[in-house]
């Protein structure tokens, strides 16, 4: 089966073409973010304008690499939810309107699901198989014992933790997107602790991260006010580190609880190297437990997941 995927979420306009889940036919990703990093953040408006100025070029563009007819698509999936109301609506508008001019059945696909499904690029799941969802909007854990199968255990209450490296990265001063700057000043860091930052942690599986980007903001302001030198580097390492521990901690103590045998990370935070590395040490010592990461090209926002979650969700329904 061939699926065409197309992703509009937030500031990606993007297009994707692949067979039975697996093989990747085409692959066109067109970035805004040169665009928004003027106003430190994604501006909605801007963002809809673009999908619709760029959405039939990226069509275009992933059936020139793919080599193939639109007659060749069995199957065509959007994103629908969650993300920007006026970004959907430009992928929307297009995936239905090319399923429709060429009598392709069309079916919407959850964001959040596609974000899991980029791990199965990359390898097989083998259930029950824990997901860490980390991302700019969502920070889950959910547990699947069969393809689209999705039970979620526990989120966040207030930020993401993809929003809180943003408001972190944005208070220290560096550029958006900032949270692969914080990522990068944390893991640059040689020193002994200097900061020591609170964070939420508690015994069910939901987060929250509003507390942390407070106490950086007060570090900040208390050093501003004393006339003190501000150590990013170690104030990036204090904040990576306790968010992290969090994230690992309950991931592990879902692991073990639920008896999963494999754990994969979703989501544009699956990018953080730190992350990466505190995951990986800390998954070695369970017995029978595979990590998988997505590609690096595939933690942020793809229409590869939307075309590979799609192709699952059509074999399988959704069983939510």
């Amino acid at each position: 089966m061939i699926v065409l995927g197309v992703e509009t979420s937030c500031d990606e306009t993007a297009v994707a073409i692949v067979e039975d889940g697996k093989k990747i036919l085409a692959d066109v990703v067109y970035s805004q973010i040169d665009i928004h990093k003027l106003y430190g953040g994604v501006v909605p408006e801007i963002a809809s304008r673009k999908h619709i100025a760029k959405i039939i070029s990226v069509f275009d563009e992933a059936f020139k690499q793919a080599g193939i007819k639109a007659s060749d698509i069995d199957l065509v999936a959007v994103t629908t939810h969650p993300g920007l109301i006026g970004s959907l609506l430009v992928g929307i508008n297009a995936a239905y309107a090319f399923s429709l001019a060429n009598n392709i059945p069309c079916i919407g696909v959850d964001h959040i699901y596609g974000h899991i499904y980029a791990n199965y690029v990359s390898a097989d799941f083998t259930f029950p198989t824990l997901a860490l969802v980390v991302s700019g909007g969502h920070t889950e854990l959910v547990l699947m014992k069969d393809h689209y199968d999705f039970n979620v255990l526990g989120e966040t209450m207030d930020d993401a933790v993809g929003e809180a490296y943003d408001k972190v990265a944005r208070v220290m001063g560096l550029a958006y997107p900032g949270g692969v700057k914080v990522d990068t000043l944390a893991l640059e860091y040689q020193g002994k602790p200097i900061y020591h930052l609170p964070i939420y942690d508690s015994d069910d599986y939901n987060f929250s991260f509003s507390g942390i980007k407070s106490a950086v903001l007060n570090q900040i302001n208390k050093c501003h006010m004393k006339g003190e030198d501000l150590n990013y580097h170690a104030l990036s390492y204090a904040f990576q580190d306790s968010v992290t521990s969090v994230l690992v901690r309950k991931t592990i103590k879902a692991a073990i609880e639920y008896n999963v045998k494999q754990i994969i990370v979703a989501g544009g935070v699956a990018a953080n190297k730190g992350l990466r590395a505190r995951l990986t040490s800390a998954v070695a010592s369970l017995d029978g437990v595979t990590l998988t990461f997505p590609e690096f090209r595939y933690c942020t926002d793809n229409a590869v997941m939307i075309a590979v979650a799609g192709y699952f969700q059509n074999k399988y329904g959704d069983k939510n």
